[in-house]
């Protein structure tokens, strides 16, 4: 199925990115648009999800927007690269299935993070993508959050590339507080954000041309 690609090269403000997931949403599910990704930086925020607790918020020294995606708090800013994807689920799989979905935007990351031999892997009980450092310890490199309307995605996943990893202190990331996050650079893993975003756009295929 035809996905248009867009790139944002300057950051988006949340709420300007979340209007126009809202149109976008709005014209897939008329049929007046083609499904789309859209790869984007936030300037420095977070976000509260649908299960966010209130004691998470550890300090709010960004803005907080509260928003309808599922899972808790988490961060974005400059060197995170954000994907939001915008499919017609009902069209794509014969029986719509969320956890189909979600289980495809992590294989998604798995297989674009093998590109950097960097090891992404799933933990049962605990949302996005783990990697296991040198040390034996176990960090978050990539969140995912979605939202379905009248079975048509949006929001979606969150790589850390190079972000300022202390400003996920003022939060506990998707309410795991004895996992910490880590990054490419943080792994010594070597990619421009342009490399990452290409490496995005080659591994969609083979995990959503189902």
């Amino acid at each position: 199925m035809s996905i248009e690609w867009t790139i944002s090269e300057m950051p988006v403000g949340y709420e300007d990115a979340l209007a126009v997931m809202e149109d976008t949403v709005a014209d897939i599910r008329a049929d007046t648009s083609p499904e789309q990704v859209w790869l984007l930086e936030h300037p420095s925020l977070y976000t509260a999800g649908t299960s966010a607790k209130a004691d998470d918020l550890l300090s709010a020294e960004f803005p907080v927007f509260e928003t309808g995606r599922g899972g808790q708090y988490t961060y974005h800013g400059p060197g995170q690269r954000v994907g939001y994807v915008m499919l017609n689920l009902k069209e794509r799989q014969a029986v719509p299935d969320i956890k189909k979905y979600i289980y495809q935007l992590e294989q998604w990351i798995i297989n674009t993070l093998q590109v950097f031999d960097i090891v992404g892997e799933r933990r049962e009980e605990r949302v996005g993508i783990w990697v296991v450092k040198p040390d034996g310890s176990e960090a978050k490199i990539a969140a995912i959050g979605v939202r379905i309307r009248h079975w048509v995605s949006y929001h979606g996943i969150s790589i850390n590339l190079n972000p300022d990893l202390s400003h996920f202190g003022g939060i506990v990331p998707c309410g795991i507080a004895e996992h910490g996050v880590t990054s490419f650079e943080d792994l010594g893993a070597k990619a421009t954000m342009a490399e990452l975003d290409l490496a995005l756009q080659d591994q969609w295929d083979e995990i959503f041309s189902e």
